[in-house]
């Protein structure tokens, strides 16, 4: 049961990074974001993929249960693409502050 959720807590967390990852995208612009801030949210997914390698209990029945960890790296996923995209938004700024 707690394995359940975990994966509502993780989805509901990262229900927004589509949706934030879209809108990155259309606006070409990194003003408002933070690459620090993307950065530690990534780190804490790791840290929860972390923690479940070091529990004892998780790996005794990881053949069971494997699927929540999905869902973390799902959640990396869509925060490193948001971050690839602040990256690529931060050149066209400054490609737009050079042609003015």
């Amino acid at each position: 049961m707690s394995e359940i959720l975990e994966i509502i807590m993780i989805l509901s967390f990262g229900a927004s990074w589509p949706l934030n990852v879209m809108k990155s995208y259309k606006a070409r612009t990194a003003k408002g974001k933070s690459a620090g801030f993307l950065c530690f949210i990534i780190l804490g997914y790791i840290a929860g993929i972390a923690s479940k390698f070091a529990n004892e209990a998780y790996m005794a029945s990881f053949a069971s249960k494997w699927y929540v960890l999905i869902f973390y790296f799902i959640n990396i996923l869509m925060v490193s693409a948001d971050l690839a995209l602040y990256f690529r938004n931060r050149r066209l700024d400054k490609q737009k502050e050079q042609n003015q």
